[in-house]
């Protein structure tokens, strides 16, 4: 093979075997938990599962966010959203903090990049985090507060995160504003104690207005940082691709748990690597056919020579 069709070779499968470990490493960063943990819920056709038709986050850019919205913060203090309003941006989480899966993995994905976000909360931005389940107590919340904010590794920034619970008039106020959906399912023993819903965070800005959502369990800390610097200045970021992360429920007919974590992202990853794969193959494939060829017309020639 001349020198110019093995440099090819090798160029080939430099590339291949990079396409093949970067779409292996998506489809791993991509799973948030085993396969025996989570899997989609049925559906017929290209149709979600029913339960699902109404749970979706319909991104409401610049829309306010209610003011006069009243909860209990972690501490069992009276407050309204308009407290966190007026000075810095915050981010904002829409969770239940009895919930068995998801809303523990965007929690994590949030702390996770915030601790590579060089801002402070309580000085540069706030962390609110609403629970969507009117059950949910204020010694619930100072219990996910402890746990977040010993994992963030900054005790100082306290002040900075809000963990709060209301009732349904302010819970459907912020929902509705904020565009998200979810529907109540039966949970292990058949009562309606758990949530199905998408997984967002959003950014508010200054004045208490919706500026940009980051969709899924995993955020940019370069995008949560960007987010935040311009909502400092009440600027309304665009819409993103609305992939959706689903919480899942317990369905006590199947006994298991169903229509759990959607794994698009992973799944995308595993469709690029084959596909990279592919077309490295027959281009390598190709190549090797015209090396081969070259080798007999070589020795043809040889032999035309001697004689």
């Amino acid at each position: 093979m001349p020198k110019s069709l093995t440099t090819r070779k090798s160029w080939w499968m430099g590339v291949l075997s990079a396409a093949l470990l970067a779409g292996f490493s998506a489809g791993l960063s991509a799973q948030v938990s085993s396969y025996g943990d989570k899997e989609t819920g049925q559906n017929t056709g290209d149709q979600l599962p029913q339960v699902l038709q109404k749970v979706a986050v319909t991104q409401h850019l610049n829309q306010a966010l209610p003011a006069g919205a009243e909860f209990v913060d972690e501490t069992g203090k009276t407050v309204h959203l308009s407290d966190y309003f007026g000075h810095r941006p915050a981010l904002l989480s829409l969770v239940y903090f009895n919930c068995p899966m998801l809303c523990s993995e965007e929690l994590d994905g949030m702390t996770s990049a915030l601790e590579m976000v060089k801002l402070t909360p309580g000085k540069d931005f706030d962390v609110i985090i609403i629970s969507i389940d009117p059950s949910d107590t204020p010694e619930a919340a100072a219990k996910k507060k402890a746990f977040y904010l010993k994992r963030y590794g900054r005790p100082e920034t306290a002040a900075g995160w809000h963990f709060l619970t209301g009732q349904r008039p302010a819970i459907d106020a912020v929902t509705s504003a904020t565009g998200f959906g979810y529907v109540r399912v039966p949970g292990p023993d058949g009562k309606l104690t758990q949530f199905a819903h998408a997984s967002s965070l959003e950014v508010v800005t200054t004045d208490g207005k919706l500026a940009q959502y980051y969709l899924g369990v995993e955020y940019s800390p370069k995008d949560v940082l960007l987010g935040l610097i311009e909502a400092s200045g009440n600027k309304i970021g665009s819409p993103v691709a609305n992939i959706l992360t689903y919480c899942y429920h317990y369905d006590p007919q199947t006994n298991k748990h169903s229509l759990i974590v959607a794994r698009v992202v992973q799944f995308g990853g595993m469709v690029t690597m084959a596909s990279l794969g592919g077309f490295m193959f027959l281009m390598f494939r190709r190549d090797l056919k015209l090396g081969r060829e070259h080798d007999l017309t070589g020795s043809d020639t040889e032999k035309t020579d001697k004689g």
